[in-house]
């Protein structure tokens, strides 16, 4: 053994750069092609209505309207997942098809884990800062309309035989059949949020009990997409953000240092990187949907 690769062997990280740095050439969402939608093309923002932001609407920075636009920036990205999946759902090709149930199986990750956290964790304590058990019990009759066509929506998926049994047309008839309730739902939510400033219990503005009740917003939204999965849920909800909407008012969000967001999507989103090609955004831009 001559004394270079006696050298190489004893000092493997020497080995291991290369073959990293290799690794995320190839799998890293930032190399991913994209263009700019078209209008000839259909793009992410059917046939789900996007949610126009309260902030932005009415200027109003009081916690429940702030509490309510960072909701509406979440359940955005969310709706520009189910919207890629459906306008993409009948184009797919067979050697794509492992790789889109992938994408489609980690949006109902996605959703499932939002509405768990919603019902256990941010409910209960928004109840608490108000002093009132009552102020979900819509809400949680919307949960309940559009939580069954979820659930076929994940068995149709786990349930199938093959990748090349999937069949597109197929999917998007189970997503029509809970459309309605689960488009309701999401935009209703965020008036909902924004309205508890009107509240008689909300606490006053500049407050001890108002800094408190937003630090539990703040705290929960900083966790809620994360403690989902950081190498499925977390990249496919920041690739489908899209910075650009609202006149870039929402560029920076969510407030993740650079450093960190771009580990979440290119580090992160490496793991599962085939995935990704048929989200809607790259790098907080809409991007040509792949299979339209």
């Amino acid at each position: 053994m001559n004394e270079e690769r006696r050298r190489l062997l004893n000092r493997p990280i020497l080995l291991a750069i290369p073959i990293l740095i290799g690794l995320f050439i190839t799998r890293s969402p930032l190399l991913m092609t994209s263009t700019t939608p078209t209008a000839s093309k259909p793009w992410a923002d059917a046939p789900l209505k996007l949610i126009a932001t309260p902030q932005h609407e009415t200027g109003s920075t009081d916690m429940f309207t702030t509490g309510a636009t960072h909701m509406a920036l979440l359940h955005n990205s969310i709706f520009r997942g189910y919207n890629s999946i459906y306008q993409q759902a009948p184009n797919v090709k067979d050697i794509d098809k492992h790789d889109f149930i992938g994408y489609a199986l980690t949006w109902h990750k996605f959703v499932k884990s939002h509405h768990d956290d919603e019902e256990v964790s941010l409910f209960t304590k928004v109840e608490d800062v108000l002093d009132d058990k009552t102020i979900w019990d819509e809400t949680h009759k919307e949960h309940a309309a559009f939580l069954p066509g979820l659930a076929e929506f994940e068995k149709y998926l786990v349930t199938l035989r093959s990748p090349k049994d999937f069949s597109g047309a197929e999917l998007q008839r189970i997503m029509s059949s809970f459309q309605e309730p689960f488009e309701m739902h999401f935009h209703s939510e965020i008036s909902t949020i924004a309205n508890l400033a009107k509240h008689a219990n909300a606490p006053k503005p500049g407050s001890a009990e108002e800094a408190n009740a937003s630090l539990t917003f703040k705290t929960w939204g900083k966790s809620t997409v994360t403690k989902a999965g950081t190498l499925d849920v977390v990249p496919f909800f920041l690739l489908n953000l899209d910075g650009t909407v609202e006149d870039g008012m929402w560029a920076t969000w969510p407030p993740i240092p650079a450093p960190i967001k771009w580990g979440l999507v290119n580090l992160g989103g490496a793991y599962h990187h085939r995935w990704w090609k048929f989200s809607s955004c790259a790098g907080g831009k809409p991007r040509q949907l792949y299979a339209v």
